[in-house]
């Protein structure tokens, strides 16, 4: 394993970390219960096919602020766990189907995004390894015919024109077996891939152009619940507070005052939180759509009067999304501060923690300098530190110290797959309420 710079693992700039070193403690001491606790819950609800979630480390608390079930930045990983995916991608897809050897991998329509490019690249590559045939079809309506993309890698990317015959889709001369997805559907659920007999991994259901951040934390908060009574803890450790008001248009101002409201509300039950913890810092929430990802659409906000009082910029930012779509929904999240520091700069820092099935499988630092502990860094300007976990999510080590990495990054994977279990609890909903080939054939 390569070794790693003495940056490798940020440094934790809060006074208050002793409710973290408690909370590493006990999963110390618990982690045999806890290990049965997941294997029992993959027994009931299988993983979703990959997932990645963004950590927030304030000391006092350590929650998930973002689930993504198709999640890009594989390129971002370190290759020395290239194994641990290639291992996991085996499980997944033996699972979907074991006589399985052919896979269409489906990525964004963004072709000019040469970083998620390298993204394909090196998930492509994963699939492979693991002994997969692997093509790319896209979905693009403009893609005619087959496209080369040469990255900066060095790598290049074949791009396919996906056709359908019957409920069979193909590329080319080749008849795929599962259907991977790497597009979160944020323009709309794509006719050609509906109700087809390959199986199509996460299902179509499970895409931003019906998931609702609400709805999974929603069941966050009912997986936070029942890990708080495993381990007796108070769920709030693990779990950010959340409120919605339901349909907003922010251009218009329609729903502003029950935004507002919910803003006022929800300041409140986490001021009574920090007074019950002792914990000084001010309460803050992020205001940010209900549906969709890459960053866009989203507010740090420290009084209600911020919303009532947006300048038509900032409601003009708010309002757009991904492949040009508007906000009609937002999600008010307990703001999570990030006391994580990187390098020399110390430039704010968070962890962000890939699952592969049920297997934790690396992970890396977002790292944005021009950003502080309360805003989003999930911004232009971001960098990302690929050897950031040195070890394994789901290795402890009992003879270091709790706060020692190990054990700090096994506290990481121990959250992440509670955000897993939820997202496995999420994609179960959603194919419950998916008419099956024969039920539309009918």
């Amino acid at each position: 394993m390569p070794s790693l710079s003495h940056h490798a693992v940020p440094n934790l700039t809060t006074a208050q970390t002793a409710p973290l070193l408690r909370f590493e403690s006990l999963l110390l001491e618990r982690a045999a219960e806890i290990e049965r606790w997941f294997r029992n819950q993959w027994a009931t609800t299988p993983p979703p096919f990959y997932c990645s979630v963004d950590l927030r480390n304030a000391g006092f608390k350590l929650a998930p602020v973002d689930t993504n079930l198709f999640p890009g930045g594989f390129n971002n990983l370190n290759p020395a766990f290239e194994s641990l995916c290639v291992q996991a991608i085996q499980s997944a897809l033996d699972r979907v189907m074991s006589t399985a050897c052919d896979v269409l991998l489906v990525p964004e329509n963004h072709t000019r995004n040469r970083f998620y490019l390298e993204n394909v690249a090196a998930l492509q590559g994963l699939i492979q390894k693991a002994g997969y045939t692997v093509r790319l079809g896209s979905l693009r309506s403009d893609l005619n015919e087959p496209e080369t993309i040469t990255l900066d890698s060095g790598r290049t990317l074949h791009l396919e024109p996906i056709h359908r015959d019957g409920d069979q889709v193909y590329v080319g001369d080749f008849r795929p077996c599962v259907v991977v997805l790497n597009n979160d559907l944020s323009a709309g659920r794509p006719p050609i891939l509906d109700q087809i007999a390959q199986p199509v991994i996460p299902p179509l259901g499970v895409g931003w152009n019906t998931r609702l951040k609400t709805q999974h934390f929603g069941i966050y908060r009912e997986v936070a619940a029942e890990f708080g009574k495993l381990l007796g803890i108070d769920p709030w450790w693990v779990d950010p507070l959340f409120r919605n008001c339901g349909q907003i248009n922010f251009k218009t101002r329609e729903g502003e005052d029950c935004l507002a409201s919910n803003v006022e509300l929800l300041l409140e039950d986490i001021a009574e939180k920090y007074r019950e913890y002792g914990v000084k810092d001010e309460p803050f929430v992020i205001v940010k759509a209900d549906a969709g990802t890459y960053g866009m659409g989203v507010m740090t906000v420290r009084s209600a009067d911020e919303i009532r009082n947006m300048n038509r910029d900032a409601r003009k930012k708010m309002a757009s999304a991904k492949e040009g779509n508007e906000v009609t929904g937002a999600i008010i999240q307990e703001g999570v501060y990030t006391f994580e520091r990187w390098g020399d700069e110390q430039s704010t820092a968070e962890p962000v923690v890939y699952m592969i099935d049920r297997h934790v499988v690396g992970g890396f630092y977002r790292v944005h300098g021009g950003r502080s502990n309360i805003e989003n860094l999930n911004a232009p300007g971001a960098s990302f530190q690929p050897l950031a976990f040195a070890e394994p999510c789901n290795c402890p080590d009992t003879a270091q110290n709790p706060d020692a990495s190990p054990n700090r990054f096994y506290a990481y994977g121990v959250v992440a797959r509670l955000a897993l279990v939820a997202a496995a609890r999420e994609t179960a909903n959603a194919q419950m309420r998916e008419p099956s080939v024969a039920e539309v054939a009918a």
